[in-house]
């Protein structure tokens, strides 16, 4: 069995549903300690992180990842228990084998390989890891960077090990992630007997002109990295449950990914202009959970680049499709930025499995940026 599989079961054994760790960063410490790294655990509310330095020089690279799982779903549903690690030919199945336990376990060997030997450096490596990614995201990363960022540690690069392959490792690499932006939308209006309907203001009504506005609006074009902003509305709740009642208010949840070619400030501000236009009363609470990122051509795309070409003999695509990562909260900080992992089709559904033989590949690619960038 190899170094890194043996981890990644250790690892998928521990049910560290979101936001518990319940012993993975002590044992990914351990690992790097006794190789070199300086550790720092870091607790911010219920959450655990950890921040393990090698050498204070820079330019510094971080690997950075998270030990928090999402929920099982029904466990009788499950080919074998959730968190015991089970193998069928070259299938691994367990919570967390591919989003993304076996990642950290490629990072910490991949260091463990690249340190054996006492090489001399050039800069320092990092881990960054937390229990609160696959939730709120308040406690986690984001209060990592604001520490490091009050003592004036500052990342250059950094690789986050979410799950970006589609049909083998290392042919996406996500180099950027669109912004996210949600409003809460309530549509006042005047509940009354539907009989009656010029004694009340029906909300459903006075919202489908602004809906159909805002629907079809062309936010962008995207350009040669991003799709397109698009705007879709999640949830829609008005009505008493009876027949004969106009409600009183409407409510509309909806988000918006975005594109570097607008801002959240433009999205709200056109929003608004949209529903006072529409003469409605209305209140809307915005929330902004990631801006968008994009890191282009560099030293840490063309190493990627390399690696996945010397180990798995294939040109990568670079791809900023799909939802928000932790990257979100390192990018802004100036690092170059890409997400590297494990094929992502099974992540999140029952039966979530890992291809065993893609670990040790996914190790010498790790192995591979950094012996490019460091040596």
């Amino acid at each position: 069995m190899s170094a890194t599989l043996e981890l990644a079961k250790q690892l998928i054994s521990i049910p560290s549903v979101t936001p518990e760790d319940l012993g993975c960063q002590r044992l990914i410490a351990d690992r790097l300690s006794a190789i070199g790294f300086e550790i720092e655990h870091m607790r911010f509310g219920e959450v655990n992180n950890l921040w393990a330095r090698y050498g204070d020089s820079t330019p510094l690279f971080v690997f950075a990842g998270h030990t928090d799982v999402v929920p099982t779903g029904p466990v009788e549903q499950w080919r074998s228990d959730p968190f015991t690690p089970t193998i069928d030919g070259d299938i691994m199945t367990g919570r967390g084998s591919a989003d993304m336990k076996s990642s950290i376990a490629a990072m910490v060997c991949a260091c463990e390989e690249l340190l054996k030997d006492g090489k001399q450096l050039y800069g320092s490596i990092a881990f960054l890891i937390t229990s609160d990614e696959e939730g709120p995201a308040v406690d986690g990363t984001v209060k990592v960077i604001e520490q490091l960022a009050n003592r004036g540690e500052t990342i250059d690069w950094c690789l986050v090990g979410e799950p970006s392959s589609t049909e083998t490792i290392g042919d996406v690499i996500k180099n950027g992630r669109r912004g996210s932006i949600s409003g809460e939308l309530t549509i006042h209006g005047v509940q009354g007997h539907i009989a009656y309907p010029h004694l009340a203001k029906n909300p459903i009504h006075l919202f489908a002109g602004a809906q159909k506005d805002l629907c079809e609006e062309v936010w962008d074009n995207g350009n040669e990295f991003f799709p397109p902003t698009s705007f879709q509305i999640s949830n829609i709740r008005g009505g008493t449950g009876a027949t004969n009642v106009i409600p009183g208010e409407l409510q509309v949840q909806f988000n918006l990914r975005f594109s570097t070619e607008i801002t959240d400030a433009a999205i709200r501000q056109r929003i608004e202009d949209s529903l006072d236009k529409h003469k409605l009363d209305y209140t809307l609470d915005w929330t902004v959970s990631g801006q968008p990122f994009l890191t282009s051509a560099g030293k840490l795309v063309d190493a990627a680049r390399y690696a996945i070409r010397s180990v798995c003999g294939i040109e990568t695509e670079l791809s900023t499709s799909g939802g928000t990562s932790d990257g979100r909260f390192i990018a802004p900080t100036g690092a170059q930025v890409i997400e590297l992992g494990p094929i992502n089709e099974s992540i999140h559904k029952i039966d979530e499995n890992i291809d065993i033989r893609q670990l040790d590949k996914l190790t010498d690619i790790y192995l591979a940026i950094l012996k490019k960038l460091m040596i």
